[in-house]
């Protein structure tokens, strides 16, 4: 049996990204970072906000709120 407080659960707090050396840092929750080169970043971005669409709009064919 899987213990439910075990299984990761959403996050609503967003993360922060920084740059440094011409490197970007995002930092995340629970001391979690990624370090990218600005290309990864920015295709990494473009992908986070097409995914935060897709999400929204599935949130809201289902009847959810999905903004936090």
């Amino acid at each position: 049996m899987t213990d439910v407080s075990a299984v990761p659960q959403p996050r609503a707090d967003a993360g922060t990204a920084s740059a440094e050396n011409g490197l970007v840092v995002l930092d995340g929750p629970d001391g979690v970072a990624v370090t990218m080169t600005p290309n990864a970043a920015r295709l990494t971005g473009q992908s986070l906000i097409s995914a935060a669409q897709c999400a929204e709009q599935q949130a809201a064919d289902q009847g959810e709120i999905g903004n936090d």
